[in-house]
């Protein structure tokens, strides 16, 4: 699945890459400023709580250490992620 749902955040790198929080789709996609294609960085393995799903993931934000931060709503919870852009 291509599209998004209910795209809730978005966030950009400073590599220049887009991140946006896929709602309804329950991950987070990401598409590389020399790419034309998203692709999933986080989730995207159905709804749920294990460490790598997502409830309704609303905001994103990275920190200096290029760590990526997820307000997992439904989850109740922020998750860390490290995230290999290259």
């Amino acid at each position: 699945m291509k599209q998004l749902s209910y795209p809730q955040g978005l966030v950009v790198n400073e590599n220049g890459d887009v991140f946006v929080a896929d709602y309804s789709n329950h991950r987070v996609m990401c598409w590389p400023s020399d790419s034309k294609e998203g692709h999933v960085v986080v989730g995207g393995n159905c709804q749920g709580e294990g460490s790598n799903q997502l409830n309704y993931p609303r905001g994103l934000v990275f920190d200096r250490a290029n760590n990526l931060y997820v307000v997992d709503s439904e989850n109740h919870r922020i998750q860390r992620f490290d995230v290999d852009t290259n």
